[in-house]
């Protein structure tokens, strides 16, 4: 079987299976490679980026290995393949758990309990829930999942249509890198320097693709393009300001602004001024778009290996 069609069928059961059973609440693979990430980290830890960026090539080029070295051993059989890649899909998306949680929170918003939408924010961000009202922890939600839209979801379909088995793995082991030493703190100023430039890196087809597909699947096309296009740049992360810009124009709200991270603040731009504030209803506006873009998202990665296995027969 052509390696485009191992892909599609792969990749689109992989979907189903996300849709279907969402994450394991034991022994989910990313979990693992957490696990073994963090006892490398013992191992190698000095407060030095070259120390950090040995760290991430051990822990992203092994997860990398191991899918090249599984799609080498089933390659002879067709079936074998496409279970392999449907199985790597499922493991590294996340669209289900990310749509389950924000929803969550939203139903406790609805019902008036604030206190328990705040307990439950951090199974999906991290920010400081105690310093959010209710409108605070809408706009949380929503920018959380246009954000994991992007890392839980697009980003892996376009690394897996890139390189099959191993683009999968290698992006969620570079995606999971960066949330366990991306961040500035004093531990991992230095040692987490190149797995955060690593995921700017490996996030950038994926987010541009986001920004595009919530653009043409939002309803305000114009406006999504608006926000991009004035917005996006203001964002300190390269990658999140395409799409939670472009996720702010599409539904019409404001993102961004003052944010608290373990009780440090934060003032971000805002994303999209003409828009409203975020209300809680917006949190199942955002879930059924990140829904739609990465249904698309499956569609254009499809399109694309195939075009490119023409190219080349």
């Amino acid at each position: 079987m052509r390696a485009d069609r191992v892909f599609a069928y792969g990749a689109a059961a992989g979907l189903v299976g996300d849709l279907l059973l969402g994450d394991p609440r034991r022994g989910h693979p990313v979990a693992a490679f957490g696990r073994a990430a963090g006892a490398v980290e013992r191992v190698l830890w000095r407060d030095h980026r070259a120390w950090g960026a040995l760290h991430a090539v051990v822990c992203a080029g092994g997860a990398v290995v191991t899918g090249a070295l599984a799609q080498r051993v089933v390659r002879s059989s067709a079936a074998a393949s496409v279970a392999l890649t449907g199985v790597a899909t499922w493991a590294v998306v996340g669209g289900t758990s990310l749509a389950r949680e924000a929803r969550v929170i939203g139903r406790a918003l609805e019902a008036g309990d604030v206190e328990g939408a705040r307990e439950r924010l951090p199974h999906l961000c991290g920010r400081d829930p105690q310093a959010l009202d209710a409108d605070g922890i809408a706009r949380a939600v929503v920018e959380s999942v246009a954000e994991n839209t992007s890392d839980a979801v697009v980003g892996a379909l376009v690394w897996g249509a890139l390189g099959g088995v191993p683009g999968l793995l290698g992006f969620r082991a570079v995606n999971t890198l960066d949330a366990m030493v991306g961040h500035k703190s004093a531990r991992y100023r230095r040692y987490g320097w190149a797995s955060a430039r690593l995921d700017d890196v490996a996030g950038w087809p994926g987010a541009r693709l986001t920004a595009v597909l919530a653009t043409a699947a939002g309803g305000d096309p114009r406006g999504a393009v608006r926000a991009w296009r004035e917005d996006a740049g203001k964002h300190p992360s390269p990658n999140a300001g395409p799409v939670e810009a472009s996720f702010a124009g599409a539904l019409g709200v404001r993102l961004g602004g003052t944010l608290s991270y373990a009780g440090r603040v934060e003032h971000r731009p805002v994303l999209n001024t003409r828009g409203r504030a975020v209300a809680t209803h917006d949190i199942e506006r955002a879930v059924r778009l990140s829904r739609r873009v990465g249904l698309l998202a499956l569609g254009v990665g499809v399109a694309a290996r195939a075009l490119g296995k023409g190219r080349t027969s």
